[in-house]
């Protein structure tokens, strides 16, 4: 895996990681704009499994904003992120507000250089993985690289957040 700073269009999340000077690598396929299931197009695209592919979910945890990482392989426990969060209750916020709050559109966020610093858990089952995939920023763009990185570098929180298949 290589560090990779010379993009095409740079994508805000590529940016951080480049001067935090975390190695990645940045994977592009050509996005189906018809897919909506974005995280399974990249795994079909780029030939990944999918559990090293982690879905970005903007998560409403007792209306505090909450991001939360799960393999695209899996399924978000609620209940799970709640408790994770130091919370009672959590809910899927909404695609605007997500996009609002992320910088990000969906299918593309990135937990990675965010438009605002917010609070990110991921499951658990990331770092069985030597690396991981996580959007780029945009639909079409993934990086790559290790998820011991990827906790460092969002200061995210681990535990068992997903059910998985």
């Amino acid at each position: 895996m290589s560090r990779q700073t010379k993009v095409a269009a740079a994508t805000p999340a590529i940016r951080v990681l480049s001067l935090a000077g975390v190695e990645f690598s940045v994977h592009e396929f050509e996005h189906d704009p018809a897919a909506r299931r974005y995280g399974s197009e990249a795994c079909e695209k780029l030939g990944i499994e999918p559990p090293r592919v982690l879905k970005t979910l903007h998560i409403l945890v007792d209306s505090a904003p909450v991001n939360a990482l799960v393999p695209v392989s899996g399924q978000l426990d609620l209940k799970a992120l709640a408790s994770a969060a130091g919370g009672k209750k959590a809910v899927l916020a909404g695609i605007a507000e997500a996009e609002r709050r992320t910088g990000y559109v969906t299918g593309g966020i990135s937990p990675v250089g965010q438009r605002a610093s917010l609070p990110l858990c991921i499951d658990e089952s990331a770092l069985e993985h030597s690396t991981v995939f996580v959007s780029a920023g945009r639909r079409g763009l993934e990086i790559e690289l290790r998820p011991t990185d990827l906790v460092m570098i969002t200061n995210a929180t681990v535990a068992r957040i997903a059910n998985l298949d």
